[in-house]
């Protein structure tokens, strides 16, 4: 087994979606604008030679704009590990943070039925992942719950290098516990490992601690929290 401060975690934040662009957080579930593809070529482009090589496990949340920036973006990294027999691991609980219609995802079956999506396998995504209560609420104790879970699901799993696909206000979450309003530019990828090992963290919290950035594609387009909250 790996030790937990020897892992590298790579988190990256999606391409521009089109809530990015006007700040319109009323459209559901909200996918890539052309550029947002743009940005995810550029991805892929720019790690196919590096992390894409070497990672053995990419998991993504299972929102329309993760999922494409993931299949763009990632998809050397995904033709391997699928030749291992390791399917992409689409996780509900990497979900954006607040309760409106662009972070809210769309059900298994809508996303089973776009042929952009064909072939992941979505079975995680339960028919309560759109609810946004209990542990999937948007108030601060349930999102800093699900990002500790977030922080012990990565270090108990046995990989030593993990790609991970997500949001803004989840990654702040993830990283920082809170909130912070934390500049996390559109694809941009950083690298972070654990600060200390399982047996010695008494609260469990599995802090991450930076490591580098890999690589930014994009600007720091706002996330919804950005028109609800004072930055």
């Amino acid at each position: 087994m790996v030790k937990a401060t020897e892992k590298r975690i790579y988190l990256t934040r999606h391409a521009q979606a089109e809530h990015n662009v006007e700040e319109d957080y009323s459209i559901p579930d909200a996918p890539l604008t052309k550029l947002g593809r743009e940005q995810a070529a550029r991805l892929h482009a720019d790690t196919v030679n590096t992390i894409q090589q070497t990672a053995e496990l990419l998991t993504t949340s299972g929102l329309r704009r993760t999922l494409s920036t993931t299949l763009i973006g990632y998809a050397t990294l995904r033709k391997r590990l699928e030749e291992q027999g390791k399917a992409v691991v689409v996780l509900p609980q990497l979900q954006e943070c607040n309760n409106l219609p662009c972070d809210i995802g769309s059900p298994k079956e809508v996303l089973e039925a776009d042929p952009e999506f064909a072939g992941l396998d979505l079975g995680l995504l339960t028919p309560d992942w759109t609810s946004k209560v209990g542990f999937y609420g948007a108030d601060v104790a349930s999102l800093q719950a699900r990002a500790r879970w977030n922080r012990q699901w990565l270090r108990a799993r046995p990989e030593r290098e993990i790609v991970v696909v997500a949001h803004g206000d989840c990654l702040r979450y993830i990283t920082e516990g809170e909130n912070s309003f934390t500049p996390w530019a559109n694809v941009e990828v950083r690298e972070y490992t654990f600060d200390i090992e399982e047996g010695e963290d008494k609260d469990g919290d599995a802090w991450l601690v930076p490591v580098k950035k890999i690589v930014q594609e994009g600007d720091d387009e706002p996330t919804s929290s950005s028109g609800r909250f004072p930055s």
